[in-house]
């Protein structure tokens, strides 16, 4: 499951695809917390409905200057997802056949805030291209899985 950020004009990650997330607040006991409590207020799903089964590799962002602590969860409920309005535009759900797909990794030169015409590696899913720090973490859980399937 992935998200569409709505578009804010200032902010370096509007209108990309991603997974929910978002900043440490005071009461969040760790990072795994930060990632549950932001997953509840994104997309609605409870965090005691989620089993964490792995931490990902930790990456640094440089456009917005956060270190970010993936997880990958499991969730099994039939409640419908309840997207925040002010900060999900659509959920993209991804079906796990075309996110093995090798054919839908590909390069695709972009323009950021730091470079321009990088030639970034990407998953085209859904129609959206998927790229960066997401990329990234799509590439480790896809690793991840290769393992066992």
């Amino acid at each position: 499951m992935l998200i569409l950020r709505k578009s804010h004009p200032k902010d370096v990650h509007s209108n990309q695809i991603g997974f929910p997330g978002g900043q440490v607040e005071a009461e969040d006991i760790s990072m795994m917390a930060t990632a549950l409590r932001e997953t509840h207020e994104e997309v609605g799903v409870e965090p005691k409905s989620i089993k964490v089964i792995k931490s990902l590799t930790e990456i640094y962002i440089p456009p917005s200057n956060f270190d970010v602590h993936p997880f990958m969860g499991l969730y099994n409920g039939s409640e419908p997802f309840l997207l925040q309005e002010t900060e999900v535009e659509e959920l993209v759900e991804v079906q796990l056949m075309d996110f093995m797909d090798d054919t839908n990794i590909f390069t695709e030169e972009m323009t950021t805030s730091y470079a321009s015409n990088v030639p970034v590696p990407a998953f085209k899913l859904n129609g959206y291209t998927v790229w960066g720090a997401t990329g990234m973490m799509l590439s480790e859980i896809k690793a991840l899985l290769q393992q066992v399937l």
